[in-house]
């Protein structure tokens, strides 16, 4: 648990607004997501307030990393995570932790980077 710096536990439900501050996207965001996203069903209480469980948290780093770092459209993303394409949200402390790869934007390793854009180069004819 973190020390009394406000955050919640891991594993603690976030409500609508907790979620949206953490992955950087207004609270109507979330909510349009629910609608294109079946996947992505947090918890309704009273007065209809959303309480997301650690599922689907997880879920909506994902969707936000196909979203908004790595470019899909929502049907691509859609696809990408009915396909089991979309790899898990890496947690940050994994990314940070020495002895790892060097990694990019999205904890995607650098090399992995470097591979992909020489074959974009190479697929419209670029020299890099």
């Amino acid at each position: 648990m973190a020390e009394n710096d406000g955050s919640k536990a891991d594993g603690a439900m976030l409500a609508i607004g907790e979620l949206a501050d953490r992955i950087g996207v207004p609270t109507h965001v979330l909510r349009y997501w629910e609608t294109r996203f079946p996947e992505l069903k947090p918890l309704q209480r009273s007065g209809r307030r959303r309480y997301y469980r650690a599922g689907d948290v997880a879920l909506a780093e994902r969707i936000h990393m196909l979203l908004h770092v790595e470019g899909y459209t929502v049907d691509g993303a859609r696809k990408a995570l009915a396909d089991g394409a979309a790899p898990p949200v890496a947690a940050p402390a994994a990314a940070d932790a020495p002895g790892t790869a060097a990694t990019g934007q999205g904890g995607v390793p650098v090399e992995a980077l470097i591979r992909l854009r020489q074959r974009l180069a190479a697929a419209i004819g670029v020299l890099v």
